[in-house]
C-alpha cells in the first residue's frame, strides 16, 4: 500500500512538473571570467539530478567496497558466536547427563567466541569436579574470574560448593569468609557456611552465626529452632568434655533466657552438673524450672536427684500437689522422695495413688519393691505382674489348670532338687531406697 501511495505521489509530481517546463523552460546563465554558459532552467535541473545521482551511487560503492572487510569480520563473528553457543548448550546437556569428559570438551571448545564465558567455564569447572581433575578444575574457575571480574560472587559460590563435595573443608572455609566479606548479606553464603560449621563441629562459630541467620531468613523457622536446639546442647557438652566447671556454668549463662527454660536443655544441663556432682544445684535447677513452666520429664527427673537436703526436696515437692493434685508423674515422685526420707508410709499412699491416677510399669515397680521390704511379698508380686503386663502389648495366651504342687514342672514329678542345693535368693533394689 505504501509503495503504490509513493508511486501515484511521484507521477503527480512529474506531471505537474512537466506541465510547467512546458508553459516555461526558464533561463540560466553562468558565468566565469570570459566563459559563460547559458541554457533553461529545465535543463539544469536535469543535469543537477542526473550528477547528485552519480556522485551518490559512486560513494555508496566506495563505501561498501571499504566495508567489506568489517562485514566479513561480523559475519565471521557471528558465526563463531552461534558455534559456541550450540557447544554450550550441547556441554549443558552432556553435563546434565553426567558425560563429564565430552560435556568438558564442548565446553571449553569455542569458550573464547561464547557471549557468557563465565558460564562455560564455571560448568567445565564442575565436569572437571566429577572427574578428579581438581587442577583443571582450579584453572578453570581462575579463567571464569578473568572472563568476568565483577562476577566475584556466582565464582566464589561455585568454588566453594566443589570444594565442600571433594571435602577440602578448610579451602571452602576461606572461600566463604571471602564471599562474606565482599557479600555480607548474601543469603546462599551464610548458608554454606551454616553448613561448614555443622559438619566442622565449630559450635561457637556457628552461635555466633545465629544472628545473621535469623535477620536475613536464611532458613525455615522449624529448621532454625531445631538449629538452635542444637548448637545449645553441643556448647554444653563441649563446655562439659572440657574438665573446667566454670566454664559449663559461663556457658549455661550464655544462653538466651528463653532457652534457658527448655526442658531437653535443662536436661541436658542438669545431666551434666549431676556428672559433676553438682546435686544441690541440680535440684535448685529443677525446682525454679519447675515452678516456671510445669513438665513432667523434669518433675521425674527431679525425683532422681538426691541433694544434702532432702527434707527440703521433698517439702518443696509437696507445695506442687496444690496445682496438681492429680498428677500421676508427681505422685510417683513423691513416693520416691518419701523413701529416700525413709517415710514407709508416707511413700506407699503416694505410689499407690500414683497407680490409681494412672498405672504405670515405673509407679508399679516401685510399689512393688517398698511393700517386698516391708514384708509384703504376695502384694508385691502382683505389682511386679501389673508392672510387667503394662511392658507388654501382647496378651498371655490361655494356659491349663495348674494342679501340680508348686514349682513341680510336667514330667518332673519324681525329679527332687539335691538337699544341699537352694534356689539363689533375689534382692529387689529401688533407687533412693535407704
Amino acid at each position: 500500500m505504501k509503495t503504490l501511495f509513493g508511486s501515484l505521489l511521484v507521477l503527480a509530481l512529474s506531471v505537474f512538473f512537466a506541465l510547467a517546463i512546458k508553459q516555461d523552460n526558464g533561463y540560466v546563465l553562468i558565468g566565469y571570467g570570459n566563459w559563460s554558459i547559458e541554457g533553461s532552467l529545465a535543463f539544469f535541473v536535469l543535469i543537477n539530478v542526473v550528477l547528485f545521482a552519480l556522485l551518490y551511487t559512486v560513494i555508496r560503492l566506495l563505501s561498501r567496497v571499504y566495508g567489506v572487510p568489517g562485514r566479513f569480520q561480523a559475519w565471521r563473528q557471528q558465526r563463531e558466536t552461534g558455534r559456541a553457543q550450540k557447544a554450550l548448550t550441547q556441554g549443558l546437556v552432556e553435563l546434565s547427563e553426567g558425560h563429564w569428559k565430552s560435556a568438558e570438551k564442548n565446553l571449553l571448545r569455542h569458550a573464547v567466541h561464547s557471549e557468557t564465558p563465565l558460564l562455560n567455564y564455571l560448568a567445565a569447572a564442575r565436569s572437571a569436579q566429577q572427574q578428579g581433575a581438581y587442577d583443571r578444575r582450579d584453572q578453570y574457575l581462575q579463567l571464569a574470574h578473568e572472563s568476568m571480574p565483577s562476577a566475584d560472587v556466582a565464582v566464589g559460590l561455585t568454588q566453594a560448593e566443589l570444594q565442600l563435595a571433594h571435602e577440602q573443608l578448610e579451602q571452602a572455609l576461606a572461600t566463604l569468609k571471602h564471599l562474606r566479606q565482599i557479600a555480607p548479606r548474601h543469603t546462599h553464603v551464610l548458608k554454606l557456611l551454616k553448613d561448614l560449621y555443622e559438619r566442622v563441629g565449630d559450635w561457637d562459630e556457628l552461635y555466633s552465626l545465629l544472628p545473621e541467620l535469623k535477620r536475613r531468613n536464611v532458613i525455615g523457622k522449624q529448621e532454625l529452632e531445631s538449629l538452635e536446639l542444637r548448637i545449645f546442647i553441643n556448647l554444653l557438652d563441649s563446655a562439659a568434655s572440657s574438665g573446667k566447671p566454670e566454664r559449663l556454668n559461663l556457658t549455661w549463662k550464655r544462653l538466651p533466657a528463653a532457652a534457658r527454660t527448655n526442658q531437653t536443655l535443662v536436661t541436658c544441663y542438669a545431666t551434666q552438673l549431676m556428672k559433676q556432682g553438682e546435686q544441690d544445684r541440680v535440684e535448685k535447677l529443677l525446682r525454679e524450672t519447675i515452678g516456671r513452666h510445669w513438665n513432667a520429664e523434669l518433675v521425674e527427673r527431679y525425683s532422681r536427684v538426691t541433694p544434702s537436703d532432702l527434707v527440703r526436696q521433698l517439702s518443696s515437692a509437696e507445695a506442687w500437689l496444690k496445682d496438681h493434685s492429680r498428677d500421676p508423674v508427681l505422685l510417683l515422685t513423691l513416693g520416691r522422695l518419701s523413701m529416700k526420707n525413709r517415710l514407709w508410709g508416707k511413700a506407699r499412699s503416694y505410689l499407690e495413688a500414683s497407680v490409681g491416677a494412672q498405672p504405670t510399669a515405673p509407679a508399679y515397680r516401685d510399689l512393688g519393691a517398698l511393700l517386698e521390704s516391708l514384708g509384703n511379698e504376695q502384694q508385691a508380686m502382683a505389682c511386679y505382674k501389673a508392672g510387667l503386663e503394662l511392658t507388654s502389648d501382647i496378651p498371655l495366651p490361655e494356659l491349663p489348670a495348674n494342679d501340680r504342687p508348686a514349682g513341680q514342672l510336667e514330667g518332673q514329678e519324681h525329679l527332687q532338687a539335691p538337699p544341699d542345693v537352694s534356689p539363689p535368693k533375689l534382692e529387689v533394689v529401688t533407687e533412693g531406697k535407704a
